[in-house]
């Protein structure tokens, strides 16, 4: 099947970086700003689930649309605007080479067209934008579609990875493609390492793990052995923070300094959580975020103790 074209609404990530952020710009600390994490659109999950079938069960997402119509609204609302909004994964359901994968897509990206001009989108690969055991087929769709697979950018200072963790899951037919991410993640983290930057920031669609290093092996987390090699790699780094999604539920914990978020979803729910979104605030100190329903954001906006946090210079 052939990628849908947006008609070049969004700014791709291409050559590993994001045209939307200009590095020379951007190196420098300015002062604290936020962003927007969402996750798990996933448009077709929900019917889906509702009738238990996960693989054939996804023709249908009318409420999916509705509640990613209502997070940009709630987007083009704040004021200041967000730096970006970041999707960490799972934009459809439908998986590679299965029906209504591009039905998903086109409707997904008719309803982000609606976001504001001047926040850019980041998009980062899930299990279901490129399989549970991706090929270099799926990813060369995903990024003719969104964009790169992985890829930095900066913001204000502050050094952001985008990965993708399907290769830490499953790279077992497509090797080349993970040892080039490896490589070029081994690059990355010396810069942040370095500390050439003011911070260090890691999306990922898949979490380290959901609430402890050493907890048992799910499918929602990465193995023990990859987890615990990524979170040492992460720490040595000076990484701040990983924000990831696939969870479906709001959870996370530390590893030494490493902030481990996971988001819940705009679409489907799993859990006790909302449909919502989390804002993220940069401080030169620290990364302050905290999540927010759908209908918390688009009545009340940001709180005020987060909107005094970047009035500090």
């Amino acid at each position: 099947m052939s990628a849908v074209d947006d008609g070049g609404v969004f700014h791709r990530a291409r050559g590993r970086t994001l045209d939307a952020f200009s590095a020379e710009k951007e190196r420098e600390w300015k002062g604290p700003f936020y962003f927007i994490q969402g996750a798990d659109p996933q448009f077709g999950l929900m019917k889906a689930w509702s009738v238990g079938d996960c693989d054939k069960g996804g023709d249908e997402w009318g409420p999916e649309i509705r509640l990613t119509e209502q997070a940009v609204q709630a987007i083009n609302r704040l004021n200041p605007k967000p730096k970006f909004f970041v999707l960490c994964g799972d934009l459809i359901h439908a998986m590679p080479g299965t029906p209504w994968r591009q039905e998903q897509t086109e409707d997904l990206q008719r309803v982000l067209k609606e976001l504001d001009r001047e926040i850019p989108l980041v998009f980062v690969s899930g299990n279901h934008d490129i399989g549970n055991v991706p090929t270099a087929e799926s990813i060369a769709e995903f990024c003719q579609t969104w964009g790169d697979d992985y890829f930095s950018f900066w913001v204000g200072g502050v050094l952001f990875l985008v990965l993708n963790s399907q290769f830490f899951y499953d790279a077992s037919r497509c090797p080349a493609l993970k040892q080039a991410q490896d490589q070029w993640l081994d690059e990355q983290l010396s810069i942040a390492g370095e500390h050439q930057c003011q911070h260090s920031v890691v999306f990922q669609h898949i979490p380290l793990f959901l609430q402890s290093i050493d907890e048992d092996d799910d499918y929602f987390n990465l193995t023990k052995s990859v987890r615990q090699e990524m979170a040492d790699k992460f720490t040595k780094a000076g990484i701040k923070a990983v924000f990831s999604g696939h969870y479906h539920r709001n959870a996370g914990g530390t590893y030494q300094d490493l902030d481990m978020v996971v988001s819940s979803a705009i679409g489907c729910q799993l859990g006790k959580d909302t449909h919502g979104l989390r804002v993220v605030v940069v401080t030169a100190e620290k990364i302050v975020h905290r999540y927010y329903s759908l209908d918390e954001l688009s009545e009340k906006g940001i709180e005020d103790d987060l909107m005094d946090l970047m009035k500090k210079k």
